[in-house]
């Protein structure tokens, strides 16, 4: 059997999986069902979603692939992420669930006004369209290599089709959809981690106890990074970084948080979101052994590292002394972690627009709104595949650092528009806020620039940090001189 009928039959095993799964989750759907699950999650079930929702496909072949040249320097990433998450669940859950959000934007109109809104939810909507298209992109690009490109398929027809089978299974019962395909996610990608970790060490000879030994004396298993504060694996600039960029692409992302707002209430929403992260630093600790197995693999057959760490888990997989469910696992991993990622971003870019831009939830009735929310749903696809092809040949750093530097400016203002309105109670020039966030990421840009050739600091993920401050000066300044009105919280 061929490895394209070998992945084409892998795709089309999980998609009848996922559609089933997802026609049992969406009946008797409505739009608060779509918008927030009505509500009635149970916790542990979002923890388990919540912990793969953070795994993308990017996670799934960029995490082991940056351990050539990064080693586990993501895991110091993670340890801020742990922090961050007690944030979220301790600081921003009580005020979401107080105001009874449908979307966490919300909170900037009761706080600061309309425009402000709807400058948050536009940065949310550039930067999830943005990072999840990254993160799709690496997925189509595979499953390109593995099966479009020997059947002489383009690349946009590859686009078409896997927007296409998420729209269908996302588009009735959305966020209630999403959290119980993550489940099945959750369940696939730990199963494929550890499965190809079993049969990499069994095609390397080595025994548990063996294993454990060869891959902490690697090279690639180093974990902290205190040597030069100038590179972007230095600890304290991944931990700190880690801790904001969990608080501005997590809690501050509607994406992430429609998950957490489905919980019945505060209490259950913050033990979601504690047993999700934990749960996800040890299976982020998986993926990077898997990598340093890899690396080793390659290493014993003389095979030299591929010029884009991203091939590194494809090239392992395909290699012909390597059992073929190595493959099937590889294969469903990918899709697994892809489908649900940008299943659940095009859920949540559908409900921001339609709450936050058009507002339409205050304006039409149930029957109006399902058709204005279907009609957005189908319009975010398209947009979200459009961005896909233009990305395709843009970015050749590993796609996991490509995600985070977008974020970087795309969640700054986001971070410094949350920060301002929770420690500083003075109201803003509502409609001059869109000019600090667009200035914002210029800033950060020329003092990364102005830093990098005057001073060879390597800017990292702390760009994040940079752009948020800059945007809570700007605001600090748009609120000189303003009464109190209406909107202050």
């Amino acid at each position: 059997m061929s490895q394209s009928v070998i992945v084409i039959i892998t795709i089309i095993a999980y998609f009848l999986l996922l559609i089933g799964v997802s026609y049992y989750a969406s009946r008797g759907s409505d739009n608060n069902t779509f918008f927030n699950g009505n509500r009635r999650a149970p916790w542990p079930i979002v923890a388990f979603a919540t912990m793969g929702a953070a795994l993308s496909g990017v996670t799934f072949i960029s995490v082991p692939g940056m351990v050539a040249a990064k080693g586990y320097a993501y895991l110091q990433m993670v340890l801020g992420f742990i922090v961050g998450y007690f944030a979220i669940a301790f600081v921003l859950m009580p005020v979401f669930y107080k105001r009874n959000l449908i979307s966490i934007y919300g909170y900037l109109e009761e706080r600061f006004g309309r425009t402000t809104n709807r400058t948050g939810a536009w940065f949310f909507f550039f930067s999830k369209i943005l990072g999840a298209a990254v993160r799709f992109l690496v997925v189509c690009a595979v499953l390109q290599l593995l099966v479009f490109s020997p059947l002489h398929i383009p690349f946009v027809f590859n686009v078409i089709v896997t927007i296409a089978l998420i729209w269908l299974y996302t588009v009735q019962g959305g966020v209630k959809s999403v959290i119980w395909t993550d489940v099945l996610k959750s369940f696939c990608l730990i199963m494929s981690v550890v499965f190809c970790i079993y049969f990499i060490a069994s095609n390397l000879g080595y025994s548990f106890g063996e294993l454990t030994a060869a891959v902490g004396d690697h090279y690639t298993s180093k974990v902290f990074f205190f040597d030069n504060p100038k590179e972007g694996t230095y600890f304290w600039k991944q931990f700190i970084a880690g801790v904001f960029m969990a608080i501005a692409m997590n809690g501050l992302d509607q994406d992430m948080m429609q998950r957490s707002l489905a919980c019945k209430d505060t209490r259950q929403s913050q033990k979601n979101l504690i047993v999700g992260i934990i749960t996800q630093f040890f299976v982020v600790a998986l993926f990077l052994m898997l990598g340093t197995m890899l690396v080793m693999f390659l290493e014993k057959k003389n095979i030299p590292l591929p010029e884009k760490s991203d091939e590194i888990f494809g090239m392992v997989a395909q290699h012909p002394d390597v059992p073929v469910i190595v493959l099937i696992l590889f294969v469903l991993g990918l899709i697994a972690a892809a489908y649900s990622a940008a299943g659940s971003a095009i859920t949540s870019l559908t409900t921001s627009f339609t709450v936050d831009i058009l507002g339409a939830h205050r304006k039409y009735d149930e029957a109006r709104l399902t058709k204005i929310r279907k009609g957005i749903h189908f319009a975010m696809s398209a947009c979200m595949g459009l961005v896909i092809i233009a990305f395709y040949y843009l970015s050749d750093q590993d796609a996991i650092s490509a995600v985070y530097t977008l974020a970087s400016y795309t969640y700054g203002p986001i971070l410094g528009l949350f920060i301002y309105g929770m420690f500083w109670k003075k109201p803003l020039r509502d409609k001059l806020v869109p000019v600090v966030c667009i200035l914002a990421p210029v800033l950060s840009w020329c003092l990364q620039w102005i830093l990098m050739h005057s001073f060879g600091y390597e800017t990292s993920f702390e760009l994040l940090l940079f752009n948020a401050a800059f945007t809570v000066i700007g605001l600090r300044m748009l609120s000189i001189g303003k009464k109190p009105t209406e909107h202050t919280a």
